[in-house]
């Protein structure tokens, strides 16, 4: 059992080294010169950056709490998988960052809206978020 247990991990955790690695420039001007890509391509898996919900027009935050920067995350989500030629249900895994647990219930009511195939996700809190946000979401998507 332990050498087929152990077979099996090997072979899941091999790469293709013949997949390149694409590290795409952002569909946002104003973020040219970040110092991270928003999605880096490995054969069919796209790697989103994490999102908070700026207005990448102002460049800054939405106000209106963690009810409209959770809507305007999930929006800057959708806007770099469509970039991309993707939808939302191409997201197979998300990784979401609170700056307030006490704020699951009200994220968790929005990202079911747009999230009804149900990714794999992962949700903790952390104080301090970059620019002050209450929410940043970073996602994995598969393109078919």
């Amino acid at each position: 059992m332990f050498l087929l247990l152990t077979t099996v991990l090997l072979c899941a955790c091999q790469t293709n080294t013949s997949e390149a690695v694409i590290f795409h420039e952002t569909h946002e001007p104003k973020k040219a010169n970040a110092p991270f890509s928003d999605a880096v391509q490995v054969g069919n898996m796209y790697f989103l950056s994490g999102q908070v919900g700026m207005d990448h027009t102002s460049r800054k935050l939405v106000s209106g709490g963690i009810e409209a920067e959770t809507k305007q995350t999930l929006e800057n989500i959708k806007a770099v998988l469509a970039h991309h030629d993707m939808e939302m249900k191409d997201v197979v895994k998300c990784t979401v960052i609170l700056s307030d647990i006490k704020d699951f219930s009200t994220f968790n009511s929005i990202y079911k809206t747009y999230f009804p195939q149900k990714p794999a996700r992962t949700t903790f809190a952390a104080r301090d978020l970059a620019v002050g946000a209450k929410i940043e979401i970073e996602c994995i998507a598969v393109k078919k």
